[in-house]
């Protein structure tokens, strides 16, 4: 049985998960999300690689190379939701299914907040969850790969 392959991709301050405001993000750390990641995606038969950048233009290029390799997203945006147009014409450009997560509920937070320029390209949204929003995520990029 092969495996498809899925880049789970978080922007900026996502690598400070466990010291960063754990009353909003929680204590885990990045790496544990990672584990997370990467051990349900083997029990769903997907290869999962997990990446972080502080960086607009980078998150841009692995979302180009998603687009040309067809391969699925799950993308925590991290500030860049609210305001990267850039971002969110590369996430346009997608070839398989990509989803928006937010470990917090954005609409319980300040009004800035709000606002996703990626929802509206993005297969859908799943947030409030903690990191349990990526687990969510990565099931139903599952389903949506059965069903394609």
């Amino acid at each position: 049985m092969s495996t498809t392959r899925v880049l789970v991709l978080n922007g900026p301050n996502l690598g400070r998960l466990g010291s960063r405001e754990p009353d909003v993000y929680g204590s885990t750390s990045y790496a544990g999300l990672v584990e997370r990641c990467t051990e349900l995606g083997a029990e769903l038969g997907l290869a999962v690689e997990v990446r972080e950048t502080n960086s607009e233009a980078e998150m841009v290029g692995w979302l180009h190379e998603a687009a040309d390799a067809e391969t699925p997203v799950v993308i925590n945006p991290g500030a860049f939701t609210h305001y990267s147009y850039a971002m969110r014409d590369a996430a346009a450009q997608r070839t398989a299914p990509l989803v928006e997560v937010h470990i917090s509920n954005p609409y319980t937070r300040e009004t800035f907040r709000h606002t996703s320029v990626i929802a509206a390209v993005a297969s859908g949204t799943i947030a409030g969850f903690g990191l349990g929003s990526y687990e969510l995520a990565l099931r139903a990029l599952a389903e949506q790969l059965t069903t394609r």
